[in-house]
């Protein structure tokens, strides 16, 4: 049996996969800077985008 990657995250993953506070990561949903959706009162964050947001990061650091 596989573990699969989920491709939608949830807040307190995205906290734990970047380790940021949360209002740092709502301050980045806020900002759009981490595309994220919410449906209902779940907030959801694409995997996809939390990519893009490392890999902004890391050429603006370049």
């Amino acid at each position: 049996m596989t573990t699969a990657t989920p491709e939608l995250l949830t807040v307190p993953e995205v906290m734990s996969r970047l380790r940021f506070s949360r209002s740092k990561v709502y301050d980045l949903i806020r900002s759009k800077r981490l595309a994220s959706f919410t449906e209902g009162r779940c907030r959801r964050i694409p995997e996809s985008a939390l990519r893009d947001y490392i890999h902004a990061q890391l050429e603006g650091a370049a």
